[in-house]
């Protein structure tokens, strides 16, 4: 059994932002004491005074490259990384070697997972065979291997029929089909976006069309087939007032977008810092702030990291070389955290964004909330403490972020899933 006294428990799933504390036995919530905590408790206590008790925070966009790029990042460094982020569930990309678009990787993931991991990963099948765009994988055999969802991210499903058919076929099981929205043609050789940055750094552009024409015909076949449609890493302006008009039209479409879509603009490519190449690419100014309103206003339903580690002879090279992606396992939750201070969100929000949305998003049972008979992932979250992200902390094999050196407000304290304590920290540890 464990105890988790005296914090603001904050569970945007069952409408509860309160002081309590909360009892987890046997892998389970068993419940929420209001007023004073138990004098005698036979289990471990956790004190959470002055910190935030929230359900597991769920990343949805990951990569952790195995099998196959096992030099990037593995389960284990990139599940420990995870749970010193705070996130209990991580949903891992299909873009592995080989692919996973058969059972037998999906469910190699899942063992591997079993026997290594510090926190639960949910392994996304492949769209299509080999992520070819040309044929669909068996999303029945997939799902019943466990599956959580089905992405070609990384690709964009060129194939409009094909995407129909995606659609289609998914939309009796409820399977969430994810998308890399991005026009191939539109953005070919592009490394930034394009604008003023781009001309002025010699930097092949990739414009925000690209993105949003990718968008507006998965919106427009999840009109025709009625089937769950959730765009990845959105990131343009006119990409978010889409998703806004889709929700209007009481469309069953939903979006994530990642940290640095909300932090950073084109701006960081200065000096032709490859830790800045992402894909797509950041934006302008005023695309940032269309992302930050669509957090605020409830357009964006998750924040992910879209983890994409590399090892450094991808990053430490010439930027039209260099590969794209940054990791975020660590910093997600802090730089989620700092929307408060610019007053964007608030902390029902920023829980909502990284927990309960994932969790609904995902048809995830048992998670996403703190509510009794719940499942007992829990992240305990000092939102004070001031911390600096330096490279010989981070937990993932590679090390391409443009935050290390960030001076950065709040972190994961305690990191608890399925009832066991993955990582947990002593208060103001590594403060500066």
């Amino acid at each position: 059994m464990l105890l988790i006294k005296g914090g603001r428990i904050i569970d945007p799933a069952s409408g509860r932002d309160e002081l309590g504390h909360l009892v987890l036995k046997e892998g389970k919530v068993d419940g929420i004491l209001p007023g004073d905590a138990p004098e005698e408790f036979a289990g471990k206590v956790i004190d959470a005074s002055g910190m935030w008790v929230v359900p597991g925070l769920i990343d949805m966009h990951v990569h952790l490259r195995e099998p196959g790029f096992e030099w990037k990042e593995d389960i284990r460094t990139g599940t420990k990384a995870a749970a010193v982020g705070g996130f209990t569930s991580v949903a891992c990309m299909a873009n592995t070697e080989p692919v996973n678009d058969t059972p037998e990787i999906t469910r190699f993931i899942i063992d591997k997972a079993n026997r290594e991991g510090s926190a639960n990963v949910l392994p996304v099948a492949a769209i299509s065979r080999g992520l070819a765009g040309k044929e669909m994988t068996d999303f029945t055999e997939l799902s019943e291997a466990g599956a959580a969802a089905f992405s070609d991210d990384g690709k964009y499903v060129a194939n409009s029929l094909l995407m129909r058919r995606v659609m289609e076929y998914a939309r009796p099981f409820g399977f969430p089909v994810l998308v890399h929205a991005e026009d191939p043609d539109l953005a070919a050789g592009g490394y930034a976006n394009e604008g003023w940055n781009a001309i002025r750094l010699g930097i092949a552009g990739a414009p925000a069309v690209a993105e949003e024409v990718a968008i507006a015909r998965d919106i427009l076949i999840a009109r025709q087939t009625g089937g769950r449609l959730h765009i990845q890493h959105i990131s343009t302006r006119m990409g978010v007032e889409m998703l806004r008009m889709a929700k209007r039209a009481g469309l069953n479409v939903t979006g994530e977008t990642a940290p640095h879509y909300f932090t950073l603009t084109d701006a960081a490519l200065e000096g032709y810092d490859t830790n800045a190449k992402v894909n797509p690419p950041l934006r302008s100014e005023e695309d940032r702030m269309a992302v930050l309103e669509g957090l605020r206003d409830g357009t964006i339903d998750a924040i992910a990291s879209d983890h994409a580690p590399h090892d450094d002879s991808l990053k430490e090279c010439e930027f039209s070389s260099a590969a794209c992606g940054i990791i975020g396992l660590q910093t997600t939750l802090s730089l989620a955290l700092a929307l408060m201070k610019e007053g964007t969100i608030s902390p029902v929000r920023v829980v909502e964004l990284l927990s309960a949305s994932p969790a609904r998003i995902l048809s995830l049972r048992g998670k996403g909330t703190l509510a009794p008979g719940a499942d007992a992932d829990v992240t305990v979250i000092d939102p004070e403490t001031e911390w600096e992200f330096r490279r010989e902390a981070i937990m993932s094999k590679s090390k391409n972020s443009p935050f290390i050196g960030w001076k950065l407000r709040g972190r994961a304290v305690a990191t608890i899933c399925r009832g066991i304590i993955r990582h947990e920290a002593a208060r103001g540890e590594e403060s500066f």
